[in-house]
């Protein structure tokens, strides 16, 4: 799984959380919190060991999630995009006024199905989705062009074919007019014999 860890907070006061793996994680990343206070909204990324921290802040709202380095940053801010976007989208002005942890029960869920999503599903990825979209296009024309390259062998051996009959019709009409001029000549003598 390449995201491991997923919190909502307002300022310093997390709103809700999900881990996905026994690691200090939420210890980690209530320090970067404190680090990270402030009205501006930021974009940033912190290295811990093996994993990496992403923090997306707007609007006051912070929403951060711990990855494994393999993750890259396309997916994690994505994946961060997609839970600000949820978060404001449920619970609205209650942000600014609740309490440590009070959307925790229900949005858990939600950051633990998202994290599932954007760890495991490629479609998650809308360049890597693209790519292999492109490659899906890419080898049907491939197939295609076989195909037509294959119907144009196909046609140049009816060409080869057919420039063959066409000579052997030529040499067959010699011939039966060489055939029909000698049976008359024949019938000819024969006439005049008798």
């Amino acid at each position: 799984m390449a995201i491991l860890y997923a919190l909502v907070a307002r300022g310093s006061v997390v709103l809700a959380e999900f881990t996905a793996a026994s690691t200090n994680a939420s210890s980690i990343a209530k320090q970067i919190l404190e680090k990270t206070t402030g009205d501006n909204d930021i974009n940033v990324s912190y290295s811990q060991d093996r994993y990496i921290f992403h923090v997306k802040r707007t609007d006051g709202l912070t929403v951060l999630c711990m990855a494994d380095e393999s993750a890259g940053r396309r997916i994690p801010f994505a994946f961060l995009e997609d839970m600000h976007q949820r978060f404001v989208r449920t619970y609205g002005r209650a942000v600014f006024s609740a309490l440590p942890y009070a959307m925790n029960d229900e949005f858990s869920r939600v950051l633990s199905q998202q994290m599932e999503y954007y760890s495991n599903d490629p479609n998650a990825d809308r360049i890597n989705r693209i790519r292999g979209e492109m490659n899906q296009v890419r080898s049907v024309m491939i197939e295609n062009i076989d195909k037509v390259l294959e119907r144009g062998d196909r046609l140049e051996l009816l060409v080869d074919k057919t420039a063959n009959m066409q000579g052997n019709t030529f040499r067959f009409r010699k011939q039966s007019r060489r055939y029909k001029n000698t049976v008359w000549w024949r019938n000819v003598r024969f006439t005049y014999d008798f």
